[in-house]
């Protein structure tokens, strides 16, 4: 098993970018075949998977996100990064880094993004 830890932005001002790190531990990124992914649930809402960046460092995005969404990764950190931009109210949500598989099995504790201003 991998642990994940969500970075704690706070809180986040309409129109502003959030950036969130997970660090891995009990494993490296650059694993073969290992999917590191970002899911977030909103309140009263389902799980929503916005994105991952795999072993080799390839990204894919969920259409919902995919225009606003970047992925990237520190392989000396062993550490990935969401950035999304242009938030709204409507991204308030419990954002979750989650891997090693494309189906996650390990999943970060979560951390509760506000949007407000």
């Amino acid at each position: 098993q991998v642990q994940l830890q969500e970075s704690d932005p706070g809180l986040v001002k309409p129109s502003q970018a959030l950036s969130l790190t997970c660090t891995v531990s009990g494993g490296s990124i650059t694993t073969n075949y290992y999917f590191w992914s970002w899911i977030r649930q909103s309140p009263g809402k389902g799980l929503e998977w916005i994105g991952h960046i795999t072993y080799s460092g390839t990204t894919a995005y969920s259409p919902s996100f995919k225009s606003r969404t970047s992925i990237s990764r520190d392989t000396s950190k062993n550490q990935f990064t969401m950035q999304l931009d242009s938030v709204t109210p409507e991204d308030t949500a419990v954002y979750y880094c989650a891997g090693p598989y494309v189906l996650p099995r390990d999943w970060g504790q979560g951390t509760l993004v506000s949007v407000s201003s």
